[in-house]
């Protein structure tokens, strides 16, 4: 379907529903410190309050894709905006521990399933011409409700207690559902055939084996094993009085040039090679670090060129996949390949330096950034080739 209109509330509706989404990490992530409180006993098993949810979408992304396509987008987005209120509003009451890391499966669910349908329905109801930049600005959800949370919920949690927090978290959950339930529109399903026995187990050959399905995928996943393990692992190198200042910038760093720089070129070339050039400058500005380590102004600029990385990923989707079934598909294998990429990044970063060093790390970083465009340039020569 292509409209001649871009309802630009509604695709700022569902970003503010993504921004639920990521609140299913963040709301636990920025108060991970304080959750012995309600679980003194717990221990190290309190580390799966908050990985249960990254754990399912390695398991599951390609699956939500699948079955987001047959029951349908706007169907899922709601549900699963109810589900995860719902999901908030009983951890909020903090049940015993096993029920609690329970409720955070069923919360995992519902967050892939936005993740899959939220830029699937965003891409239907854009036209053509506006998808870069609405999927650019989808792009920037997880790491606005991330410093939204850190903002609001640190001292939030301080004042009034873990609960408020987990609980607002429900209250905006349910908000955006009542929101969007009257105005969502109802989108075109994927070809609604019934499911094959093993369709699931294929599916991830289908979406990894396919140069354009995939394509968003493969690269995905070389972003999401460096973003967040750079903040991490490289925070010890920069200067200590600047250190704070400078962690709290690189995310909007990268967040100004994905909506500026990063919107600019996707009018003007295709995703992919905003994408390859997104890579190799981040290539090179880990090679100026290698050579001037600890310098904020490298490391900010690092976050910028991820940026142009992350800004160009969701439009990769629409771009080479027409049919709405091949987009929940893809954006299922991105869900995928991200949550690999942030569970593996930190201590894949973490080792390399206590084998190798500094040096070493910006010699992995360096490898990723170059893969990731490699990747990108080997699928878009098997694209050419199926198209001769």
């Amino acid at each position: 379907m292509e409209t001649d209109r871009t309802d630009w509330r509604l695709v700022l509706l569902i970003w503010a529903a993504g921004l639920g989404a990521a609140g299913q990490y963040g709301k636990l992530s920025v108060v991970f410190d304080r959750l012995p409180e309600a679980y003194p006993q717990a221990g190290t098993s309190l580390g799966f309050a908050v990985s249960l949810v990254g754990f399912l979408g390695i398991l599951l992304g390609v699956v939500a894709g699948v079955l987001v396509a047959r029951i349908g987008y706007r169907r899922a987005l709601l549900t699963a905006l109810c589900a995860g209120a719902a999901m908030s509003a009983f951890q909020a009451t903090f049940p015993p521990l096993w029920l609690f890391l329970a409720s955070r499966v069923v919360e995992g669910a519902a967050h892939l399933a936005i993740v899959v349908a939220a830029p699937t329905m965003i891409a239907e109801v854009t036209r053509e011409s506006d998808r870069p930049l609405a999927l650019t600005i989808w792009s920037t959800f997880f790491a606005v409700a991330f410093a939204v949370l850190a903002w609001a919920g640190i001292p939030a949690a301080a004042r009034f207690g873990l609960a408020a927090v987990i609980g607002a978290h429900a209250v905006y959950m349910a908000v955006m559902a009542a929101v969007l339930w009257p105005i969502l529109p109802r989108v075109r399903k994927g070809v609604a055939t019934p499911l094959k026995q093993g369709e699931l187990l294929t599916a991830h050959a289908r979406i990894y084996r396919s140069p354009a399905i995939g394509a968003a995928a493969w690269g995905w996943l070389f972003y999401t094993t460096c973003f967040v393990a750079v903040l991490t692992v490289l925070a010890p190198f920069l200067p200590e009085g600047s250190r704070a200042l400078v962690l709290g910038l690189m995310p909007l760093a990268s967040l100004a040039t994905s909506m500026t720089l990063g919107v600019w070129l996707l009018r003007r070339v295709s995703a992919v090679t905003v994408s390859v050039a997104g890579f190799a400058a981040c290539a090179v500005v880990a090679v100026a670090l290698w050579a001037v380590p600890g310098s904020p102004v490298l490391f900010l600029a690092l976050g910028a060129t991820l940026g142009l990385v992350q800004g160009s990923g969701f439009s990769v989707v629409p771009q080479l996949n027409p049919t709405l079934e091949d987009r929940a598909l893809a954006n299922g294998g991105m869900a995928q390949a991200g949550n690999l990429g942030n569970t593996i990044g930190t201590p894949l970063m973490v080792s390399v330096i206590a084998v190798s060093g500094y040096g070493g790390l910006m010699v992995m970083l360096c490898l990723l950034f170059l893969a990731g465009a490699g990747v990108h340039l080997a699928l878009q020569r098997r694209r050419d080739g199926q198209i001769a």
